[in-house]
C-alpha cells in the first residue's frame, strides 16, 4: 500500500483505538498511545496541509467509533431513513473531526509540537464545548478518568486542562520518536523526562487531597430504574402503566431520598393525577423522606414547555428545569429553516423546550441541598459548578434508552465521574435503562446497576462542602493558561 494511502488509514486507526480510553472500557494507555501515534505522523508530516488531513483522518476514526450511537437515536428511536440518519451522522462526525485537524494544521504552522499541539488541542476541546450551543462528547481528559494519575489535575483545571496535559506527554514521546535517529538533544531529552515523571507524579499526589469534607450524617438514597422501552414511553396506551410502575417502586422504598429518572412520568406535570402526588408526597412524609421525579413542567403564561425535576415528601416542593437543552433533540435550531425536518423525517417527543435558567439553586432537602442536572447537561462542567459550593450532593437524571445498548451510556456516566473529580462531590445518578450509578468524591463507581433491567439501585450516600480549586475558578484557569503559553509561542516564532 502506498505511503499516501496508508498514513491516512493509519491515522483513522489510532483514532478509533483512542476509544478504548473512554467507557466502557477505561484503558486509559489506549488514547495516550494513539495520540502518540498521531503526532508522531504530525512530526513526520511535510506540510501543514498534511497535517491537517492526518488530523481530520484521526478525528474521523474517534468520532466514528465512539459516537456511532448517534445513528440509533435518529434512525431506531428517530424513525429517520436509514440513509438519511448514516448521512445526519457521517456530518456530526466530520464536522468534530475538523477540530483535530486544525490541531494538525496549526500546530505545525507555530511550530514548536510538543507545546503548540498540546495547547491547541485543549482549546479545540473547549471550544467545542460552546461552539453551536456545544458538544463535548470524547473530550480528550475524559479518557483519563478516573483510574490515570491525570485524573488528579481534574479538581485544579477540568477536564480541558487535562486534555491539554494529555495531549502535552504523548506529544513529546511522539516527537522523540520521530526524531530518534537524528543528532539527540540530550538535555532536551532529559527534561522532557524529567517533565512527564513530574506530571505524572504530582497528578498521583493530587489524586489523593482532600479538596472537600464530609458535612452532615450519610443518607440512604433509592435510584430507580425503570427500564420503560423507549418506543413506548411516550404512547399514551403506556402512559397509565408506566406511572404506576414508578409510583409502586417508588413507595417501596424508605430511603432518605429516592430518585427517579429524567421524564420519568409521561404526563404534563400540571395534568398529574392529583391522587398521584398526594401518594408520592404522603409516602415521602411518612419516612421523612423526599422523591425527586422527572416531569414535563408547563408554564400556562409564557405557553412554554420546559424539561424538569420536582420534589415531593417532607421539604417543600420545588423545582429544577434543564437549562442546556440538546440541539434537535429538544429544542430546533434555526427552527424556520430546519422544521420541515422534524414534520417529515424524525419522530421526537418534546423537541422544542425553553431553557430553565442558569442561575437556578440546589433543592434543600432535610439536611442536603442537591444539584439537580438533567441528561447531557453534566457534560459541562463550568455549568454545573453555577449551584456550587452551596451544594452538598449533585444528582443526574437521565435517559440513554434513545442509544439503544449502545456505549453511550457508559460514556455518559464517566463524564458524571469528571463532574465528581471536578467538583469534590459525590453524584447520584438515576436513569431509565442505565447507566444507574453513585459516584464517590474521587470519581469512582461505588454501585452500578445492570444496564436494562427494571430495579432500584439503595445506596448510602455522603454530603461534602468545600470548594475546589475548579469550582472557584471554572474553565478561566486552563483559559488564561493556554492563551498566555500559545502569545508566548507566536512571539517566539517571530523572534
Amino acid at each position: 500500500m502506498s505511503k499516501l494511502l496508508l498514513q491516512p488509514l493509519l491515522a483513522f486507526l489510532l483514532g478509533a483505538f483512542a476509544v478504548l480510553g473512554f467507557a466502557p472500557f477505561y484503558f486509559f494507555p489506549a488514547t495516550i498511545i494513539a495520540l502518540i501515534g498521531i503526532v508522531y505522523l504530525f512530526a513526520k508530516a511535510p506540510s501543514a496541509k498534511a497535517t491537517f488531513m492526518l488530523g481530520f483522518q484521526f478525528g474521523l476514526g474517534l468520532y466514528t467509533v465512539g459516537i456511532y450511537w448517534i445513528y440509533i437515536s435518529l434512525h431506531d428511536f428517530g424513525g429517520m431513513p436509514w440513509w438519511f440518519a448514516g448521512f445526519c451522522t457521517f456530518c456530526l462526525c466530520a464536522f468534530m473531526a475538523l477540530f483535530p485537524a486544525l490541531v494538525g494544521y496549526l500546530s505545525k504552522r507555530i511550530g514548536y509540537l510538543s507545546i503548540s499541539t498540546a495547547i491547541l488541542w485543549g482549546l479545540s476541546d473547549w471550544i467545542r464545548s460552546w461552539i453551536f450551543t456545544g458538544f463535548p462528547w470524547l473530550t480528550i481528559g475524559y479518557s483519563q478518568v478516573p483510574h490515570s494519575p491525570l485524573a488528579g489535575y481534574m479538581p485544579i483545571i477540568g477536564v480541558y486542562g487535562v486534555s491539554t496535559i494529555s495531549v502535552g506527554i504523548a506529544a513529546c514521546i511522539g516527537i522523540w520518536l520521530a526524531n530518534k535517529h537524528q543528532p539527540t538533544n540530550t538535555t532536551w531529552r532529559r527534561n522532557v523526562i524529567t517533565a512527564i515523571t513530574l506530571f505524572i507524579a504530582i497528578g498521583s499526589i493530587l489524586k489523593v487531597v482532600p479538596w472537600t469534607s464530609p458535612i452532615g450524617e450519610p443518607f440512604s438514597a433509592s435510584l430507580i430504574q425503570g427500564n420503560i422501552p423507549q418506543a413506548i414511553k411516550w404512547s399514551p396506551d403506556a402512559a397509565q402503566s408506566t406511572i404506576d410502575q414508578y409510583v409502586a417502586m417508588t413507595t417501596s422504598s424508605q430511603a432518605d431520598l429516592i430518585v427517579l429518572p429524567e421524564t420519568a412520568l409521561p404526563v404534563i406535570a400540571s395534568q398529574l393525577d392529583p391522587a398521584i402526588k398526594e401518594e408520592l408526597s404522603t409516602h415521602a412524609k411518612q419516612h421523612n423522606s423526599n422523591v425527586i421525579v422527572g416531569m414535563v413542567d408547563y408554564n400556562r403564561n409564557t405557553q412554554e414547555y420546559f424539561n424538569s425535576a420536582f420534589s415531593f415528601g417532607s421539604a417543600t416542593t420545588q423545582t429544577y428545569s434543564k437549562n442546556h437543552l440538546v440541539p434537535f433533540g429538544e429544542f430546533i435550531p434555526l427552527k424556520q429553516m430546519l422544521g420541515w425536518i422534524y414534520r417529515d423525517w424524525l419522530n421526537m417527543p418534546l423537541s422544542d423546550l425553553s431553557r430553565g435558567g442558569a442561575q437556578q439553586q440546589p433543592m434543600l432537602l432535610n439536611n442536603q441541598k442537591v444539584a439537580v442536572n438533567i441528561c447531557y447537561e453534566d457534560v459541562f462542567g463550568e455549568e454545573i459548578i453555577s449551584q456550587l459550593p452551596e451544594a452538598t450532593v449533585l444528582v443526574n437524571i437521565s435517559n440513554d434508552a434513545w442509544y439503544g445498548q449502545s456505549y453511550a451510556a457508559d460514556q455518559h456516566m464517566q463524564f458524571s465521574q469528571g463532574r465528581a473529580l471536578e467538583t469534590g462531590r459525590m453524584v447520584l445518578r438515576s436513569t431509565n435503562t442505565g447507566a444507574t450509578a453513585m459516584i464517590d468524591q474521587h470519581g469512582y463507581v461505588l454501585a452500578h446497576a445492570p444496564h436494562d433491567t427494571t430495579t432500584t439501585l439503595n445506596v448510602t450516600a455522603q454530603g461534602y462542602k468545600g470548594t475546589t480549586p475548579y469550582v472557584l475558578w471554572g474553565n478561566w484557569l486552563f483559559i488564561i493558561l493556554s492563551f498566555v503559553l500559545l502569545v508566548g509561542l507566536l512571539i517566539k516564532q517571530r523572534h
